[in-house]
């Protein structure tokens, strides 16, 4: 029986050491993605204020009849889905939605920021939800890397382009990247919200 106890102990402290892991992993996770958010926010604001009232305008409507790339990837189409979606769900998308600007981030100017900087804070977010999903899956393989959907980079559509279409390019790239990096924020911290049982996880 003492043994039985003791077997008990040790597993119930396990579990209890990969929560403690697991949140701090998650909180890191969140933290790195609000910092970019925080990024794409100032420098979409930055852009605009440059503009004339005119051309903002003109591109904003643009824009809203037109689609990000990553709109492709199927994702949660509001709250309540958000809140119903599998922990594993919200990371897998969340990897999706950084994989499809590692790349195309290069083509934005973000003013006085080193664009390869951008690119290197989306690659270490993606480790870190990577690790987050080996720890949760429980053996489930949720997706590999040649079943990710791969995306077609803005930066090759966009390339050729000047003038007018470069602004417009622009524009659009900070809005979407700021609209994809809201989503990978609100997706790990509602499943960060899933490890404390005691929280309120509503959006």
């Amino acid at each position: 029986m003492d043994r039985v106890v003791i077997v008990l102990s040790v597993l119930s402290v396990a579990a209890s050491s990969q929560s403690i892991l697991d949140q701090r992993r998650f909180s890191i996770a969140v933290s790195r993605v609000q910092h970019i958010h925080l990024l794409a926010q100032k420098y979409f604001s930055d852009f605009e204020s440059s503009l004339q009232t005119e051309d903002q305008r003109q591109l904003n409507k643009i824009f809203l009849q037109d689609f990000c790339n990553s709109d492709d990837i199927i994702s949660p189409i509001d709250k309540h889905e958000t809140q119903r979606s599998s922990v594993l769900k919200l990371l897998s998308i969340s990897v999706r939605l950084i994989e499809s600007w590692e790349f195309s981030s290069r083509f934005v100017t973000w003013s006085t920021f080193p664009r390869n900087q951008i690119s290197h804070k989306l690659s270490e977010l993606k480790t870190g939800i990577r690790m987050l999903i080996e720890a949760n899956q429980d053996g489930a393989e949720v997706f590999s890397d040649s079943s990710t959907f791969q995306l077609a980079p803005y930066g090759n559509f966009y390339q050729s382009l000047g003038g007018d279409e470069s602004l417009r390019r622009n524009y659009e790239l900070l809005a979407c990247f700021k609209k994809d990096m809201h989503k990978v924020e609100t997706y790990l911290t509602v499943a960060k919200c899933r490890l404390s049982p005691e929280a309120n996880c509503t959006l």
